[in-house]
């Protein structure tokens, strides 16, 4: 977090405003179909634009989020792991991308930029605090090798202008984030993941943020247009269905955006929008050895140097 002078708000909120266009334009042009525009405004302050498809010729379900909320102090889950932030003023915006494609083979993705601003308490000559987070990571129910490969390349490429270590530290934060700690398992195959960036300077940090956020299209179209025509089953949909379980299971106990939205008193339409349409559970399921299914948790979900 830093405490250096004032970023520049204006310029990030015209930022993500034109990358949830750009982004969803792309989007629609592969699905064929439009996202709907909902806009809302939220009590305490602030509101947002949420771009939603469902049942799309492609998506099954997919959402591209904007919001810049404000309020008297921060939530729990933004002040937990900073108590001195406890009753500050704050503001928050980003944009979240969540895409739940039909086809089995077609992986879930998930994109996440955002900036956060402490303001100092009332009548001090504090400068307040702001940080930086975000990311991408991928999500497959059947795994394949080269799909794994070019999402990772493509983080890397765009954090490379930013320190050769950079790919591998936002790497292994994710492989640790993106952790179903109950289970004992990964989400997917990760990607990167960030918080708290502000060390080198807001003019850097915003364009390590640009530089993820302009790369998700190229990290993940790509690997919809290999696999979107691939034939499918029922048995397919049956355990994307039970994977996408563990979706909802992480989201809704660790994820810090979700838990940020609902705390803040966000619109809940909105957040839990990255929710999958079809889940299923059962009990105590294991796949079979040496299914296509098996080989997702023995090839894939363990985490891996995936270049």
């Amino acid at each position: 977090m830093s405490d250096a002078a004032a970023p520049d708000l204006a310029a990030v909120e015209a930022y993500f405003i034109d990358l949830q266009s750009r982004i969803v334009s792309a989007l629609e042009a592969l699905d064929g179909v439009r996202f709907e525009t909902d806009r809302w405004m939220r009590a305490e302050g602030g509101g947002g634009v949420t771009r939603v498809i469902e049942d799309g010729r492609l998506f099954e379900r997919g959402g591209g989020n904007y919001s810049r909320v404000s309020g008297s102090q921060l939530p729990p889950s933004a002040s937990a792991a900073r108590p001195a932030l406890a009753g500050r003023r704050f503001d928050a915006m980003g944009v979240s991308l969540v895409l739940h494609p039909r086809n089995p083979y077609c992986p879930t993705a998930h994109m996440n930029v955002r900036f956060f601003v402490a303001h100092p308490p009332a009548g001090t000559a504090d400068t307040g605090l702001w940080w930086f987070g975000g990311g991408m990571d991928l999500t497959p129910y059947y795994g394949f090798v080269e799909d794994a490969r070019h999402f990772h390349a493509s983080c890397k490429s765009a954090l490379d202008p930013f320190g050769a270590d950079r790919y591998a530290r936002y790497k292994r934060w994710c492989d640790e984030y993106f952790l179903i700690r109950h289970r004992g398992e990964a989400r997917g195959v990760g990607g990167i993941f960030f918080d708290d960036l502000s060390e080198d300077g807001f003019a850097d940090c915003f364009a390590l943020v640009r530089a993820v956020g302009d790369r998700f299209v190229t990290a993940y179209a790509p690997i919809l247009e290999r696999r979107r025509a691939l034939p499918y089953g029922e048995r397919e949909r049956d355990f994307q269905a039970y994977r996408r379980g563990r979706y909802v299971e992480f989201n809704l106990v660790y994820d810090r955006g979700t838990l940020f939205g609902l705390q803040s008193g966000g619109r809940t339409e909105s957040i839990l929008m990255s929710l999958p349409p079809r889940v299923v559970w059962r009990y105590a399921w294991a796949p079979e050895p040496g299914t296509p299914e098996a080989r997702l948790y023995s090839d894939f979900l363990p985490p891996r140097d995936w270049l």
